[in-house]
Parts: C-alpha cells; structure tokens; sequence
C-alpha cells in the first residue's frame, strides 16, 4: 500500500481501485474506480462503480461546517461518471450515472445521468462522450 494514501473510519475500496498519491479516504468507493491525486473522499460520500475522479476533487460532507456530523449530508457519484480536476461537489447532490462534471466546475445541482455540466455554478451542456467511461 503507498504510504500517502490515508484509508480511515469507515472508508472502503473497491477491487480494482486505483488510487493515486495523497489520497484520503473516510467514505465509501467503489469497485473499478479511479481516483487523482490530492483527492479526499470524507464519510458520507459514495462513490459507486467504474468513477473517474481527476486529480485535486474536492468533495464536502458539511454545507455549513463544523456544523457536526448529525447534519452531514449525503453525496453519491454514480456508475461511470467522470469528474475533472480541481472540480468541488457541494454536500448532499448526486452526480448521475455516466455523467461527466468539467475541471475546475462548482457543482451546486444534482447532475442527471449521461449531462455534460461546466462552470462556476455548473450547468449543462451539449457534449458527445467520445469514450463512455472504461468498463467496469
């Protein structure tokens, strides 16, 4: 295991997960995932099957911290969705199924499956996966 990966209260990896450096898991990740460098995963988050997650993701648990972990909220990414670098998702949104989140976006909405969402606020775009995900 590389020492700068921190797997710790209830975090969980998937077989086949590849993680890369200075990545922090406390939430759960699928099987088949890929998860960037400078990447923590806190409780409360789940990331399901076959996820990209590019490098320096920031992903929040808390809308108002430390508020503590009574009002967390919950955030799936769901199979085959793809995120960018340096993307932030807001607590409690889901990202659907084969959706794909731009670098650098703010995500402050649930993505539907297979949407294209860019910017800061994020919003939907017209976009063909030339790639649909890597098979899980």
């Amino acid at each position: 295991m590389n020492p700068y990966i921190n797997i710790w209260g209830k975090g969980e990896i998937g077989e086949g997960t590849r993680l890369a450096a200075f990545t922090d898991i406390g939430g759960k990740v699928g099987k088949n995932c890929i998860i960037g460098c400078f990447v923590s995963i806190p409780p409360g988050v789940e990331i399901e099957d076959g996820v990209f997650i590019g490098p320096g993701v920031v992903f929040t648990n808390d809308k108002y911290p430390p508020s503590g972990k009574d009002n967390w909220r919950k955030t799936i990414i769901r199979k085959r969705a793809s995120i960018g670098a340096n993307a932030t998702i807001l607590p409690g949104l889901t990202i659907g199924e084969g959706a794909m989140v731009g670098a650098g976006s703010v995500i402050t909405k649930n993505v539907p499956a297979n949407e294209t969402w860019v910017g800061n606020p994020a919003f939907p775009i017209k976009y063909k996966r030339i790639n649909p995900g890597h098979k899980i």
